[in-house]
């Protein structure tokens, strides 16, 4: 016993010390989880979605349309819909203009459907000089979307229909472009990646660096083989264009 009452330590006693470190450990670090099973179970990214919204009275822009989206679906893992905007018209109207009936396996597009798209394609006859009043009408109900730029950024491009090689087979896309504008997309014209077929000159071709184009005359010209596989490469293109912009990396 010791002074004060204390307990003398045996010196034969180690004591007991607490480091400021724990000791650290050579074994190796053992990974949170093993997610190989889950690479294993990766599901491919889902296909991108190239929306084709036409407008057609007579069957010509339909017709670049339906080309277009087979260029669009050439290209893998790209797909092309295809969507008409609603018609302005009375039916008495459309049938005094004889104008056919409209194919009902085409859904007709709400403004709302547009940002589930990666890139679009619009297509329209002109009046002159301009786009359709059915198509405008269909860019006029896209307000919500552009109050909150739910497009900005989105690639998109145009194709259309004239009656004469003076009807605006350039002035009806070109004036289009600030629908665009406004809602911040961005315009994919085709340029001449079309290459010798944007030069020839033994045939009637719509069609310009803006967009994919066809003559429609009076109405019972139907589109060339020409305007048709210019339709097809315009749809490629933007396919090919949608699919760089939108590569995943790293994989």
């Amino acid at each position: 016993m010791g002074k004060g009452g204390g307990c003398v330590p045996s010196k034969k006693r180690q004591q007991t010390v607490v480091a400021d470190d724990p000791p650290r450990s050579t074994a190796p670090i053992a990974l949170e989880e093993d997610r190989s099973s889950a690479v294993d179970g990766y599901s491919p990214i889902a296909k991108l979605k190239i929306f084709i919204v036409f407008y057609s009275m007579y069957g010509h822009v339909e017709g670049l349309a339906r080309r277009m989206k087979k260029g669009v679906d050439s290209v893998d893992g790209v797909e092309g819909l295809l969507f008409r905007v609603s018609e302005t018209l009375p039916d008495q109207v459309l049938e005094q203009m004889k104008a056919p009936p409209k194919d009902d396996s085409i859904p007709v597009i709400s403004a709302a459907e547009l940002p589930d798209a990666n890139g679009l394609l619009f297509g329209f006859p002109t009046r002159y000089g301009c786009m359709a009043a059915q198509m405008k009408a269909f860019f006029d109900s896209t307000g919500q979307l552009w109050r909150e730029q739910k497009l900005a950024g989105k690639p998109a491009g145009f194709f259309v229909s004239t009656g004469t090689q003076g009807g605006g087979q350039e002035t009806t896309a070109w004036t289009a472009i600030t629908q665009l504008a406004h809602h911040g997309m961005l315009f994919v014209p085709i340029g001449y990646t079309f290459g010798a077929g944007m030069f020839k000159m033994d045939s009637i071709r719509g069609g310009s660096p803006y967009g994919a184009g066809v003559f429609a005359g009076d109405g019972t010209r139907k589109p060339s083989e020409t305007e048709l596989a210019l339709a097809e490469h315009q749809g490629k293109y933007m396919a090919a264009f949608v699919k760089k912009l939108f590569q995943p990396q790293g994989f």
